[in-house]
């Protein structure tokens, strides 16, 4: 006779936690739109301003469409967005990868046919499951990814900041200057630097927070997305490595961290690696058929050297491109100074100068530094301290204006007047 009752009991109890549960959902989701909703806001904000303006330069120059689409032209001025790197991706996520290192005639640096094994697999493959859930094709699939991706690194570079500045204004402000960052044409575009910024950003915050598995996991998946996150892994390895020592968080939870960072970008150049028959084969592409290679900072000093003096004899001269990268390279090392006065925790201290050393120390295109310091976010961390003083309106106004000025420096510059 008792059982019946109690039994009746659980029902009643089991229906009212349905709603509460739904009630918990519901409030997590109201607190993360509290606390990120302000940065993601004035990241898009400011970024579609920015986005704006580069279409109309690129529809009132009308050069794309006296490109191929493959090399930065279409039919509309949208195409370009998928052009170059953007072509590649495309492919993978069409036709998968044929590894090869297809000897051809040419000088060094291009006597090895391109190969779309150059192009890691993160990226396209998003790319291709938004494809198949999606009615959209590859290319609005590749930038569904990118612009949510770089919601997601807005989110990220706020959470760094504000706990390391204990300020959700700084964390506003920062997530609104990557949005006009140099380079910034790229985070809207098929191209894999919005999704490599939000993995790197929240990786750094789980260190910060001691949440070593997951950002062992996190830096592993960055490590599938593009070859820089050599950088982040050293980063997380190094702290990994110092937690060790101090015994804060115990032994095997750093100790994941460690040997979970390096795997995604280990295993891929391995099967590259593997299926063109030569353990170098990634980096021999990359060398040959790209003449994109570490060359400790030669590359660097002799396109800095053309553009001081004028001259063009250096390999892939633009030169609007090369001086704005040449005024970027010279300003780090105030950026650095800066940052490195706020003493922010290891992982952001080596992350971003792994990063500068790798961008400064390897030969490629000279005018792409600014794109490819897109993930040295941490820069911008001193210049957002210092600018929430500011009153709202005058914030509007100085980042409003970057916004409209990085339509041509951050995109226009980069995808119409050199190679992104």
């Amino acid at each position: 006779m008792n059982a019946i009752p109690a039994v009746a009991s659980d029902v009643p109890e089991q229906r009212s936690g349905e709603p509460e549960d739904a009630r918990a959902w519901q409030e997590r989701a109201r607190a993360l739109v509290v606390r990120f909703g302000p940065a993601v806001w004035c990241y898009a904000l400011l970024k579609l301003i920015g986005f704006t303006v580069f279409m109309k330069l690129l529809s009132f120059a009308g050069d794309y469409a006296k490109k191929p689409a493959r090399f930065g032209g279409g039919a509309n001025p949208w195409d370009v967005l998928a052009s170059w790197d953007g072509w590649w991706y495309q492919q993978v996520a069409q036709f998968g990868y044929h590894p090869a290192l297809v000897t051809i005639p040419g000088p060094e640096g291009f006597n090895v046919e391109q190969n779309s094994a150059a192009f890691f697999p993160l990226y396209p493959g998003l790319m291709r499951l938004t494809s198949e859930v999606t009615p959209l094709g590859l290319y609005g699939a590749g930038m569904l990814v990118s612009v949510v991706a770089s919601l997601f690194a807005a989110a990220g570079i706020h959470a760094v900041v504000e706990k390391l500045t204990g300020d959700v204004r700084a964390g506003v402000i920062a997530a609104g200057i990557w949005a006009i960052a140099p380079g910034s044409g790229a985070e809207w575009a098929v191209y894999s630097d919005s999704t490599f910024v939000a993995l790197a950003a929240w990786a750094c915050y789980c260190v910060m927070t001691r949440q070593w598995v997951a950002a062992g996991v996190v830096t592993l998946v960055a490590g599938l997305n593009r070859p820089t996150a050599a950088a982040l892994i050293g980063a997380v390895g190094l702290a990994a490595l110092v937690e060790l020592y101090r015994r804060e968080s115990g032994v095997l939870r750093p100790l994941a961290a460690m040997l979970l960072a390096p795997v995604g970008l280990l295993g891929y150049v391995g099967w590259v690696g593997w299926k063109t028959g030569e353990w170098g084969g990634y980096f021999r592409l990359q060398h040959d058929a790209w003449l994109h290679y570490f060359d400790g900072g030669q590359g660097t000093w002799h396109a800095i050297r053309g553009v001081l003096l004028g001259r063009s004899d250096y390999p892939f001269a633009f030169p609007v491109p090369d001086l704005l990268a040449t005024l970027i390279v010279l300003t780090l090392p105030v950026l650095i100074v800066l940052m490195i006065r706020l003493r922010p925790p290891l992982v952001l201290t080596a992350y971003t100068l792994a990063t500068i050393v790798s961008v400064l120390g390897s030969l490629g295109i000279f005018g792409n530094t600014s794109r490819y310091l897109l993930p040295a976010f941490p820069l911008f961390i001193a210049l957002a301290v210092g600018m929430r003083k500011l009153s709202w309106p005058v914030l509007a106004a100085v980042l409003g204006s970057g916004a409209i000025a990085s339509g041509w420096y951050g995109g226009y510059v980069l995808f119409e007047l050199g190679v992104p």
